[in-house]
Protein backbone atom coordinates (compact mmCIF):
# COMPACT_ATOMS: atom_id res chain seq x y z
CA UNK A 1 0.00 0.00 0.00
CA UNK A 2 1.20 3.78 -0.79
CA UNK A 3 1.77 6.14 1.93
CA UNK A 4 -1.20 8.35 1.47
CA UNK A 5 -0.39 12.17 0.56
CA UNK A 6 -1.30 14.34 3.48
CA UNK A 7 -4.05 16.43 1.46
CA UNK A 8 -3.77 19.41 3.66
CA UNK A 9 0.22 19.57 3.09
CA UNK A 10 0.00 18.87 -0.17
CA UNK A 11 -2.38 21.49 -1.18
CA UNK A 12 -1.72 24.60 1.79
CA UNK A 13 -4.51 26.93 0.06
CA UNK A 14 -6.99 24.83 0.16
CA UNK A 15 -5.68 23.78 3.96
CA UNK A 16 -5.76 27.45 5.10
CA UNK A 17 -9.22 28.26 3.51
CA UNK A 18 -10.58 25.03 5.57
CA UNK A 19 -8.91 26.48 8.33
CA UNK A 20 -10.11 30.34 7.96
CA UNK A 21 -14.12 28.68 7.43
CA UNK A 22 -13.22 26.85 10.53
CA UNK A 23 -12.18 30.34 12.26
CA UNK A 24 -14.94 32.06 10.52
CA UNK A 25 -17.76 29.16 11.82
CA UNK A 26 -16.02 29.98 15.35
CA UNK A 27 -16.50 33.06 15.53
CA UNK A 28 -20.59 32.94 14.63
CA UNK A 29 -20.91 30.28 17.19
CA UNK A 30 -19.68 33.01 19.79
CA UNK A 31 -21.55 35.45 18.38
CA UNK A 32 -24.73 33.28 18.37
CA UNK A 33 -23.88 32.55 22.19
CA UNK A 34 -23.31 28.84 21.49
CA UNK A 35 -21.98 27.58 25.04
CA UNK A 36 -18.43 26.92 24.02
CA UNK A 37 -18.85 23.18 25.65
CA UNK A 38 -21.51 22.70 23.20
CA UNK A 39 -19.28 23.28 20.35
CA UNK A 40 -17.29 21.16 21.39
CA UNK A 41 -19.77 18.73 21.85
CA UNK A 42 -20.98 19.40 18.23
CA UNK A 43 -17.78 18.25 16.93
CA UNK A 44 -16.87 15.42 18.84
CA UNK A 45 -20.58 13.91 17.88
CA UNK A 46 -19.67 15.05 13.99
CA UNK A 47 -16.21 12.75 14.34
CA UNK A 48 -18.03 10.15 15.84
CA UNK A 49 -20.13 9.49 13.58
CA UNK A 50 -17.76 9.99 10.76
CA UNK A 51 -15.07 7.58 12.89
CA UNK A 52 -12.15 10.24 12.79
CA UNK A 53 -10.18 9.13 15.90
CA UNK A 54 -7.76 12.11 15.36
CA UNK A 55 -10.39 15.28 15.38
CA UNK A 56 -12.22 12.77 18.32
CA UNK A 57 -9.13 12.69 20.00
CA UNK A 58 -8.55 16.39 19.70
CA UNK A 59 -11.73 17.68 20.29
CA UNK A 60 -12.11 15.46 23.01
CA UNK A 61 -9.36 16.81 25.23
CA UNK A 62 -10.17 20.11 24.26
CA UNK A 63 -14.16 19.53 25.70
CA UNK A 64 -12.20 18.03 28.65
CA UNK A 65 -9.96 21.16 29.52
CA UNK A 66 -13.29 23.34 29.16
CA UNK A 67 -14.86 21.99 31.59
CA UNK A 68 -17.10 18.90 30.19
CA UNK A 69 -17.82 16.34 32.40
CA UNK A 70 -16.43 12.81 31.65
CA UNK A 71 -19.69 11.51 32.49
CA UNK A 72 -21.44 13.00 29.58
CA UNK A 73 -18.53 12.50 26.74
CA UNK A 74 -19.27 8.81 28.14
CA UNK A 75 -22.55 9.05 26.85
CA UNK A 76 -22.35 10.96 24.12
CA UNK A 77 -23.18 8.69 21.68
CA UNK A 78 -26.51 7.88 23.12
CA UNK A 79 -27.40 11.25 24.25
CA UNK A 80 -31.35 10.91 23.24
CA UNK A 81 -31.34 8.26 25.80
CA UNK A 82 -30.04 9.68 28.72
CA UNK A 83 -31.27 13.06 30.22
CA UNK A 84 -27.46 14.37 30.75
CA UNK A 85 -28.39 17.04 27.79
CA UNK A 86 -30.47 20.18 27.84
CA UNK A 87 -33.08 20.86 25.15
CA UNK A 88 -31.07 23.20 23.44
CA UNK A 89 -27.68 20.71 23.95
CA UNK A 90 -30.19 18.10 21.85
CA UNK A 91 -31.61 19.99 19.65
CA UNK A 92 -28.11 21.01 18.52
CA UNK A 93 -26.70 17.30 19.00
CA UNK A 94 -29.91 16.04 16.47
CA UNK A 95 -29.46 18.98 13.97
CA UNK A 96 -25.58 18.08 14.01
CA UNK A 97 -26.37 14.45 13.11
CA UNK A 98 -29.19 15.09 10.65
CA UNK A 99 -26.15 17.07 8.78
CA UNK A 100 -23.29 14.82 8.68
CA UNK A 101 -25.96 11.71 7.97
CA UNK A 102 -27.65 13.95 5.09
CA UNK A 103 -28.05 11.24 2.16
CA UNK A 104 -30.18 9.65 5.03
CA UNK A 105 -33.04 12.40 5.18
CA UNK A 106 -31.85 15.38 3.89
CA UNK A 107 -32.21 16.65 7.53
CA UNK A 108 -35.95 16.12 7.86
CA UNK A 109 -38.08 18.84 8.47
CA UNK A 110 -38.91 17.34 11.85
CA UNK A 111 -34.99 17.68 12.95
CA UNK A 112 -35.22 20.93 11.88
CA UNK A 113 -38.35 21.75 13.28
CA UNK A 114 -37.18 20.65 16.61
CA UNK A 115 -33.79 23.09 16.47
CA UNK A 116 -36.19 25.89 15.55
CA UNK A 117 -37.74 25.26 18.52
CA UNK A 118 -35.08 25.44 20.95
CA UNK A 119 -32.19 27.37 19.17
CA UNK A 120 -32.63 31.13 17.64
CA UNK A 121 -32.08 31.49 13.70
CA UNK A 122 -28.06 32.70 14.25
CA UNK A 123 -27.85 29.56 16.66
CA UNK A 124 -29.06 27.00 14.05
CA UNK A 125 -26.63 28.79 11.17
CA UNK A 126 -23.40 28.34 13.57
CA UNK A 127 -24.11 24.71 14.67
CA UNK A 128 -24.62 24.20 10.62
CA UNK A 129 -21.82 25.80 9.67
CA UNK A 130 -19.61 23.84 12.76
CA UNK A 131 -21.23 20.85 11.36
CA UNK A 132 -19.97 21.36 7.88
CA UNK A 133 -16.45 22.37 8.84
CA UNK A 134 -16.15 19.03 10.96
CA UNK A 135 -17.13 17.08 8.23
CA UNK A 136 -14.52 18.44 6.17
CA UNK A 137 -11.85 18.71 8.63
CA UNK A 138 -13.05 14.65 10.01
CA UNK A 139 -12.51 13.66 5.51
CA UNK A 140 -9.50 15.54 5.90
CA UNK A 141 -7.51 13.62 8.26
CA UNK A 142 -9.34 10.41 7.46
CA UNK A 143 -8.34 10.77 3.65
CA UNK A 144 -4.97 11.30 4.36
CA UNK A 145 -4.89 8.84 7.45
CA UNK A 146 -3.85 11.20 10.55
CA UNK A 147 -1.91 9.00 12.89
CA UNK A 148 -3.74 8.23 16.16
CA UNK A 149 -0.80 6.38 18.47
CA UNK A 150 -1.15 6.54 22.60
CA UNK A 151 1.51 8.54 23.96
CA UNK A 152 3.99 6.53 26.43
CA UNK A 153 2.94 7.02 30.18
CA UNK A 154 5.70 9.46 32.34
Amino acid sequence: MPERVNIGTQDPVNYQALLALSEAAQQSATAAGLDPLLVELVKIRTSQINGCAFCLRMHTRDALQKGESPDRLAVLPAWAETGYFTRPERAALQLAEAITLVSNDHVSDDHYATAATELTPHQISAVAWLTIVMNAFNRVAITSRYTVTARAAT
